[in-house]
């Protein structure tokens, strides 16, 4: 956040629906709302943020991590008019990868068994709910420019995730940044490729964003 801040940016970080620390009924109100309800808590935002006149309505981009990043993807599927542009870093695309893929760090866990089904979706008795609410299964409805960022080693979301994103939006001719680094896990460690990162992601931003 500071810094995007300090190149002038304004940033907002929503506490959304499942974030943690708030309590049980915001928790719970995150329940199979990934890509729903979740999400429409950014949108929200967003509104807010316009109303006040923080922000310019048609400069927005979106990223995050992990689910965030999984978050950003889904806000072009869901909401394209309100984003030019989202970044995803190490982050979810296929939430039925979940269950199929493993060799994350999760699988053949309780998590997985019996707490994943309910928190996001069961793979049996939620296909459609699962599949709607994919970004990589939804690339067809992404208009804006994405950057995709994931570490060849990463277990906790296998890097298929980026890989499958990438995939489909190449697949539809759709503007894709793809940026991968070996021996790099959940996020990037190493210094140099911390300062890569944010450097390409900044000119990314300033590239959908900042026009003349």
């Amino acid at each position: 956040a500071q810094y995007f801040a300090s190149r002038g940016y304004a940033v907002i970080q929503p506490n959304f629906r499942g974030t943690t620390g708030l309590g049980l009924k915001h928790q719970l109100a995150s329940y199979k709302q990934w890509g729903l309800a979740m999400q429409d808590d950014l949108t929200d935002t967003v509104a807010w943020a316009v109303k006040q006149g923080i922000v310019d309505p048609k400069r927005v981009c979106i990223y995050g991590a992990s689910y965030g990043g999984y978050a950003a993807m889904q806000a072009l599927v869901r909401t394209p008019e309100v984003f030019q542009c989202a970044a995803n870093y190490a982050g979810i695309t296929d939430l039925q990868l979940f269950h199929s893929v493993t060799w994350s760090d999760i699988s053949d866990s309780d998590f997985l068994r019996h707490l994943l089904p309910v928190m996001v979706g069961d793979p049996d008795r939620d296909k459609v709910l699962l599949r709607a609410t994919s970004p990589a299964q939804n690339a067809d409805k992404i208009k804006a420019p994405v950057f995709l960022a994931h570490g060849a080693e990463d277990r906790r979301v296998p890097i298929i995730h980026g890989e499958r994103m990438r995939d489909a939006l190449e697949k539809l001719g759709k503007p894709v940044e793809w940026m991968v680094k070996t021996e790099e896990g959940h996020g990037f460690t190493k210094l140099d490729n911390r300062v890569e990162f944010y450097t390409r992601l900044e000119a990314f931003m300033r590239r959908a964003l900042i026009r003349p």
